[in-house]
C-alpha cells in the first residue's frame, strides 16, 4: 500500500502479536471522535485516524510530525517518552504488575519489572504512608508549632 509521499507501507498487526485493548478515558474519547467527525465526516470504516489524502501516515512522517511539534511547543520530549508517561501514570494510580504489562503489550510481567519496577512503592514506602497516617489521625501541630496528641473517645 501506499502510504503519504508515496512511500509503499506493509500493513500489518501489531508485532509479536501484541494487540490489546486500551481502556481510553471519556476525554480522549471525545477528542478523537471530534477529530474523526471534522477529518472523515463521511465515517468510511476503513478510513485511517491519521491521513493524507487517504493515505496512512508512514514512520518517518509521524517522527517528522512529532518532531515539529515539540520544536514549536518548546519540548524536547521523544515521541516514546509518551508510552513511558502512561505507564508510569498507571503504576502512580495504583495499578499492579499484571495490569500494566497488559495495557503494555509486554509478553510477560518480567518485562514491565525489569523496565518499571523502580516506579512501584516499596513496603518501605507503604510502611511509611500507612504510619504517616496513623500519625496524622492522632496528632495535631498547635499554631504554636507545638505536638499536641488528640484523644479519641471510644
Amino acid at each position: 500500500m501506499n502510504a503519504a509521499g508515496g512511500i509503499t507501507v506493509m500493513i500489518r498487526p501489531p508485532k509479536y502479536e501484541s494487540e490489546r485493548t486500551i481502556y481510553l478515558p471519556d476525554e480522549l474519547v471525545t477528542i478523537l471522535s471530534e477529530h474523526v467527525g471534522q477529518h472523515t465526516p463521511d465515517g468510511e470504516p476503513s478510513r485511517w485516524l491519521f491521513d493524507e489524502d487517504g493515505k496512512p501516515w508512514h514512520d518517518n512522517l509521524v517522527d517528522y510530525r512529532w518532531r515539529s511539534t515539540r520544536t514549536d511547543a518548546g519540548s524536547t520530549h521523544r515521541l516514546h517518552n509518551l508510552r513511558h508517561y502512561f505507564a508510569s501514570g498507571l503504576i502512580a494510580a495504583g495499578c499492579d504488575v499484571v495490569t500494566v504489562q497488559r495495557a503494555m503489550g509486554h509478553a510477560s510481567a518480567t518485562t514491565t519489572l525489569s523496565t518499571y519496577a523502580h516506579l512501584w512503592p516499596t513496603a518501605e514506602d507503604k510502611t511509611r504512608a500507612a504510619a504517616s497516617g496513623m500519625a496524622s489521625a492522632v496528632l495535631t501541630v498547635s499554631r504554636s508549632g507545638q505536638v499536641e496528641v488528640t484523644r479519641s473517645r471510644q
